[in-house]
């Protein structure tokens, strides 16, 4: 139970990471005005850069319970957490809490601890 509480963890992590990029393209840089168009490209290339990496994390978590190593895992938990509660907490604060991303990631948070 604990492997098939992780893999969805993992995968609600990748689903989570797939909406922020989307989201990013449609509704924050569609209305965004940066100047000069060499740092629109970089902060939009800087925002992919975390969905990239939280699909990555999501892909780590997916393959944790297949690894024949506890600490591997525990590490991979571990840190993944870590990262996605700084996320979490970031969302909240700038968000006021308004904004929906900071609970999806919670539950991806509560979804590995529990396949912990």
């Amino acid at each position: 139970m604990r492997d098939l509480l992780l893999q969805c963890s993992g995968l609600a992590a990748i689903v989570v990471a797939i909406i922020h990029g989307v989201l990013g393209e449609t509704k924050v840089f569609a209305r965004a005005s940066i100047e000069p168009a060499r740092l629109r490209t970089l902060i939009r290339l800087v925002w992919q850069t975390g969905t990239v990496a939280w699909i990555g994390g999501g892909v780590l978590l997916i393959a944790a319970p297949w690894m024949a190593s506890e600490p591997a895992r525990h590490w991979i938990i571990v840190t993944l957490a870590c990262v996605y509660a700084f996320a979490a907490f970031a969302n909240a604060w700038a968000s006021r809490g308004r904004h929906f991303g900071w609970m999806a990631l919670s539950a991806v948070i509560a979804l590995a601890l529990a396949g912990y």
